[in-house]
């Protein structure tokens, strides 16, 4: 890899993708996407009926089918309900760490096609007004936002063509320092997504095939649990790219990949992260073995969903997960490293 282009290419995919709003259930704008990037690249997509996306490389021998897999859904909200004096309740889409967002800026979306913006604000936001401005509970409950418009009423708001199940995206605030870290929401797992553009690339670059035949495989509705519950017929193992854990007891730093031996829902498959521990070591790669206490992935949605195959989950360190996150190109270039071992290239 000649580090200087690819982690300008890294970079572009991931800042390509961030850009796009992709909450949970409103991700045809990401896949799309990742789509002209495919076909620029010269690889065939398609698309699910659920709205994944899947990009076939052939391998050097077509007797075994695998599958690697990034989601691209992220966190958001939708419109609950539009209060009296004309601020908008909010429902959260996936798991958000709640007191992040208290003074974010953001994106309503109505189902015209219509745009408004505003900021997501606690209900006491002002302290030179309420005495618990400070100490107010910042939730669902107690936050709403402020819409960037003339609007004093519920029939106000509704006038604008805002209504309940509207989607509001977080602006994701990216950005890339001279350093080489990436700053922004969504990084789960978007980070990961341009982790597999850029070896798509490097695969069309070099002139690579891997060992057997592959699917790249985007996933949507990951947040809400069942990304992966479909996969292709005949795929015997699914390799996960995702957020790696960094915090309390683990080992794992932006400037590594990890490889996860356990998570919430159980173990992975032990002969293939033992594989990957293997590949890691043998390559030099900078790696950490962890457990993640709180976490689910694609693996554990196709477990739960029947499908038949062996199951490893990898990724970059992203430190504060599902907050103001951010890795390393360190972290990010060790991952693609792995996932080329993975594939025999």
């Amino acid at each position: 890899m000649n580090n200087a282009d690819y982690q300008h290419d890294l970079f572009t995919y991931a800042k390509l993708l961030l850009g796009t709003d992709s909450p949970t259930g409103y991700t045809a704008g990401v896949i799309d996407a990742i789509g002209q990037v495919a076909e620029s690249l010269g690889f065939s997509f398609e698309r699910t009926a659920k709205g994944c996306g899947m990009i076939y490389v052939p391998g050097r021998d077509s007797s075994k089918k695998v599958a690697v897999s990034a989601h691209v859904d992220t966190l958001g909200a939708m419109v609950r309900s539009i209060t009296s004096d004309g601020m908008l309740k909010f429902t959260p889409v996936g798991g958000p760490i709640l007191p992040t967002l208290d003074g974010e800026y953001c994106k309503i979306l109505t189902r015209d096609g219509t745009t408004y913006t505003g900021t997501i604000l606690s209900l006491s936001p002002a302290v030179h007004v309420f005495t618990d401005a400070a100490t107010r509970p910042r939730d669902d409950v107690n936050m709403a936002v402020r819409i960037d418009e003339c609007v004093t009423s519920k029939e106000d708001v509704e006038g604008l063509g805002i209504c309940p199940g509207d989607y509001i995206f977080f602006d994701p605030k990216t950005v890339i320092t001279p350093s080489g870290f990436l700053k922004s929401r969504f990084i789960d797992d978007k980070g990961s997504a341009a982790c597999l553009l850029a070896v798509l690339k490097l695969l069309r670059d070099q002139n690579l095939r891997p060992a057997y035949n592959t699917v790249f495989f985007f996933s949507v509705y990951e947040e809400t649990g069942h990304g992966a519950a479909y996969l292709p017929a005949g795929l015997s193992e699914l390799l996960a790219v995702d957020m790696g854990c960094i915090g309390d007891d683990l080992s794992c730093t932006e400037y590594d990949v990890s490889i996860c031996a356990k998570d919430s829902h159980g173990p992975y498959d032990y002969e293939m992260v033992s594989r990957l521990v293997r590949m890691a070591q043998e390559r030099g790669l900078d790696y950490a073995v962890d457990i993640y206490p709180r976490y689910g992935s694609d693996v554990g949605a196709a477990w739960s969903a029947g499908n038949d195959v062996k199951g490893a989950l990898i990724g970059p360190g992203v430190h504060a997960s599902h907050g103001m996150e951010r890795t390393h190109y360190k972290g990010m270039e060790n991952t693609i490293k792995l996932i080329l071992a993975y594939l025999d290239c």
